[in-house]
């Protein structure tokens, strides 16, 4: 399939996007063999071949959400840059 200049103005409105006529030529040419690649892929036979909607066959293992403590205060506060002897201590964000 060849693509002319109309059908790629046709397609950079479709997109909204601004060709100046320097880049006529090279994004035609980029079309092109695009276009020609589509082709040979159209060439393949894959009758009997199941789609995938995904491209591997791993499954989530997922864990239960359970809340729990995993640090003591004395932990958290030990890497805090700011803090007092309870509190990590930011500054005011709201006026």
């Amino acid at each position: 399939m060849k693509i002319d200049r109309e059908a790629l103005y046709k397609v950079a409105h479709l997109a909204r996007l601004e060709i100046r006529p320097e880049e006529e030529d090279a994004i035609l040419k980029s079309m092109d063999s695009v276009l020609n690649w589509m082709d040979q892929l159209n060439e393949i036979d894959t009758e009997g071949v199941e789609p995938l909607t995904h491209i591997s066959d791993e499954v989530n293992s997922w864990r239960s959400d359970n809340a729990s403590n995993t640090l003591s205060r004395t932990e958290a506060l030990a890497n805090a840059p700011l803090k007092n002897e309870r509190y990590i201590m930011v500054p005011k964000v709201i006026e």
